[in-house]
């Protein structure tokens, strides 16, 4: 569910729009860089928000 969450988000970015989407440890984690790579974005960084917390911050940039 968060792809989907995040797809949308990016189908509504103009192409070089930067977004960042909070993940939460577990499945969200390893899927959602992975799918934004695999449809052709940029994940710029991702970075726990502190340590220990289980929440991640992803930055990705729409390519064309």
């Amino acid at each position: 569910m968060t792809f989907v969450k995040t797809k949308l988000l990016i189908e509504r970015m103009e192409s070089g729009q930067v977004a960042e989407v909070r993940l939460n440890d577990g499945e969200p984690l390893s899927n959602v860089p992975r799918s934004v790579k695999e449809h052709g974005h940029a994940v710029l960084s991702l970075e726990e928000e502190a340590a220990g917390s289980g929440i991640w911050r992803l930055r990705l940039r729409k390519m064309s």
